[in-house]
């Protein structure tokens, strides 16, 4: 019987980053070291630096290179030097990191090994604009783009053709060595060519739907580069090309396996678990009420599952932004879920990002309870009027029902369960 269900809910999902972690799941996946040639890594991400330092703890050989993470996610390597920059907005020392790993990946051999390490936030991790595309416009597009409510396959889209170094550059320009991919995804459908927008392997969007997606979400682009992607000339490596034949990938940590591991352990304290999806996507509050939906079904008439009972969905959610609070699609999805749950006996949820920041807020996400609503309303809390002005993490800061666990060294995106208890 579960006596703290909110203490439950945050151990499942420590158990869930847990599983995730590169200590555990990257030493299966090392190739053999070269016979003759140097090995080379690189990689971004929010885990790549607990990734080059588990590397180094199980290589045997020589090795060197770079990797780029967010600020606050450093772990210390001794010959892979490791950089700090900006996400989710780039910045100048993302720029310049990624820079410097086109400059090291130059003049290498057939004999030669790179390792690339991928995982999400490599992305933002990884700006390097299209000649004469400014720094600062490709921040104030990756801005719009975060408010627009693009999903991330559209956003990631527009990033690597305004880019040069994603969508396969960053491959390209390794060959003739081989590279072996190690990445840990981010994204829903586990699509390798969207963790990080893929600069380590092929891309098969084009130009034209960058363009596509720019139109249909409103996004403001100058009238150079608006050309430019009409005429195909910001084109990237598509999969077939003679220059990735060397490249192999793995996906060493998923959302599916996080979410196995989280429900392997609630299954392990008595509680029926069951997994929706490891790749929802859709607007945060929309998908909020249709799980609050399903919890309501399962509390009230025992169906699709018969309470007690745990539901668990991963993926990534969007928010269409047109308030100025402190958003975080986690806690949006949460606030809308708890309002349309209105209270009921019996439930409980936590959302959280596995990367332990959702949106731009050093918080993993937030719990609720049945006593939620009530003790909201006794401070003066109005969820609707916190949805509407998208300022969720403010809602469950005064509650003091946010979770947060500092940098998890991880990344498999959003987390989200439902507790469901018999009704007394």
């Amino acid at each position: 019987m579960i006596t703290k269900p909110r203490h439950f809910l945050e151990d499942v999902f420590a158990h869930a980053i847990a599983a995730a972690q590169p200590s555990k799941r990257l030493p299966a996946f090392l190739p053999e070291p070269p016979e003759n040639g140097r090995t080379l890594v690189f990689g971004a991400g929010k885990a790549a630096a607990a990734m080059a330092q588990t590397l180094e703890t199980h290589w045997n050989g020589p090795l060197s290179g770079l990797v780029v993470t967010s600020y606050g996610s450093r772990s210390p390597c001794q010959h892979i030097q490791v950089e700090e920059a900006g996400h989710p907005i780039p910045d100048e020392a993302g720029a310049r990191a990624a820079t410097r790993m086109l400059e090291l990946v130059q003049g290498l051999s057939d004999q030669d090994l790179v390792i690339s390490l991928i995982s999400g936030g490599g992305s933002a991790l990884l700006p390097l604009p299209q000649y004469g595309l400014s720094l600062q416009e490709k921040q104030r597009i990756s801005k719009d783009l975060l408010k627009s409510g693009a999903r991330i396959g559209e956003i990631n889209c527009v990033r690597k053709h305004l880019s040069r170094i994603k969508g396969g550059q960053l491959a390209a320009a390794c060959a003739p060595a081989r590279l072996v991919n190690l990445m840990i995804s981010d994204v829903p459908g586990d699509a390798v060519s969207d963790i990080a927008s893929g600069p380590t392997v092929g891309d098969p969007t084009t130009c034209r739907d960058a363009l596509q997606i720019i139109d249909r979400y409103g996004i403001s682009i100058g009238s150079p580069w608006r050309e430019a992607l009409r005429k195909g000339q910001f084109e990237t490596v598509s999969p077939n090309d003679p220059r990735l034949a060397r490249v192999t990938s793995h996906l060493i940590a998923t959302p599916q396996q996080a979410l196995e591991a989280a429900a392997a352990y609630a299954e392990s304290q008595g509680v029926a678990t069951y997994i929706l999806s490891d790749a929802v996507e859709g607007e945060a509050r929309d998908v909020g009420q249709v799980h609050a939906a399903i919890a309501r079904q399962v509390a009230k008439h025992g169906q699709p599952f018969a309470p007690p009972c745990l539901i668990l969905s991963g993926g990534e959610t969007t928010v269409t932004v047109s308030g100025k609070g402190r958003g975080g699609r986690n806690v949006e999805f949460l606030l809308s879920c708890l309002q349309a749950l209105g209270g009921m006996e019996g439930v409980y949820g936590l959302a959280a990002d596995t990367d332990g920041i959702d949106g731009r807020e050093a918080v993993a996400g937030a719990v609720f309870g049945p006593d939620t609503l009530a003790r909201a309303f006794s401070r003066g809390l109005l969820p609707q009027a916190a949805l509407d002005n998208n300022d969720a993490h403010h809602f469950f800061e005064v509650l003091n029902d946010q979770v947060i666990t500092g940098a998890t060294h991880t990344n498999v995106n959003d987390f989200r369960a439902l507790l469901v208890l018999e009704r007394l």
